[in-house]
């Protein structure tokens, strides 16, 4: 097997965006630790499929047990990973959920549900591994946001929209205080890929039927409406491979040249254009506060 020598660690790499990423990191030398959980059990096909792509491409393509909703998981996949090989260059946000349904039928628990796996997960990642990566003066944090968090947002999808600005949120200020420390951040903001993931096949949906059944009467068939508009704004050649390239490509960058923030969205829902404002407010306002320095990683 060939290695560059970049040790990369990608959350929820099951499937999607995440197994998508994980075998073109592998593809372009990088070894990857492909943490999924469930490991020997329901993802156990996963597991084999990383292992059979691993070994007919000979690529470095491990997968590993990590929940990221357990921190004893979190900690136990990033205590193999440095003891195996002293560290982690690269760690990607991946792990997510989504619900579909109108907000009011979410109870309060299924959104506390959503947020642990969507955002406190990152936390649990982070708390693991950035010592090692603050520790070494260098490392990269690539989060996998969503084109919801700052563009167009049809209903019925308020609770994941909601955990992903949250995801983000915390990416943009993380990106602040680890500039010094030499680490890099980079926001990857998909769009709506209707298919090549399991996001809507695999969507939660409220435990208040009652109240899901009540809007119905006013929006009916919406849920459906939304997914097949949305198909339609995507591009004929819109891939969801699009993304994983794309995170290959910044990984490959050097040092202090990687993006802070990129989107991927064929269907362009504005995402963008608001984004370009958001981004440089926060360069306008860091600077004002003197604090210019944590708008580039320290090298």
């Amino acid at each position: 097997m060939t290695s560059t020598g970049t040790v990369v660690l990608i959350t929820g790499a099951s499937s999607g965006f995440g197994a998508l990423t994980a075998r073109a990191l592998a593809d372009a030398g990088h070894t990857v630790w492909a943490g999924m959980r469930h490991t020997e059990g329901r993802n156990a096909p996963r597991v084999q499929q990383a292992l059979d792509y691993a070994k007919d491409h000979g690529v470095d393509l491990r997968p590993v047990e990590l929940d990221v909703t357990s921190q004893a998981s979190v900690d136990a996949a990033v205590s193999r990973v440095e003891g195996e090989h002293g560290r982690i260059d690269v760690l990607i946000h991946n792990a997510g959920h989504m619900v579909t349904g109108p907000a009011e039928a979410f109870t309060p628990e299924q959104l506390a549900e959503l947020y642990d796996v969507n955002v406190l997960s990152t936390q649990r990642v982070n708390r693991a591994a950035l010592p090692g990566m603050r520790r070494r003066g260098r490392g990269l944090v690539v989060w996998v946001s969503s084109s919801s968090v700052k563009g167009g947002t049809p209903p019925y999808l308020a609770p994941y929209f909601a955990a992903k600005a949250g995801m983000d949120s915390l990416a943009v200020s993380y990106a602040g205080e680890l500039a010094r420390w030499g680490v890099e951040t980079s926001i990857v903001v998909p769009g709506a890929f209707t298919s090549g993931t399991n996001h809507f096949v695999n969507s939660g949906r409220p435990a208040d039927t009652a109240v899901e059944t009540e809007y119905e009467t006013h929006y009916p068939g919406l849920v459906e409406q939304v997914a097949e508009k949305l198909a339609e704004l995507e591009p004929e050649d819109a891939d969801v491979s699009m993304v994983a390239e794309e995170i290959a490509r910044i990984v490959a960058l050097p040092h202090g040249e990687r993006p802070y923030r990129v989107r991927i969205d064929p269907s362009n829902d504005g995402s963008e254009e608001v984004s370009q404002v958001s981004d440089r407010v926060r360069r306008t306002l860091l600077a004002r506060v003197g604090l210019a320095d944590l708008l580039t990683v320290r090298k």
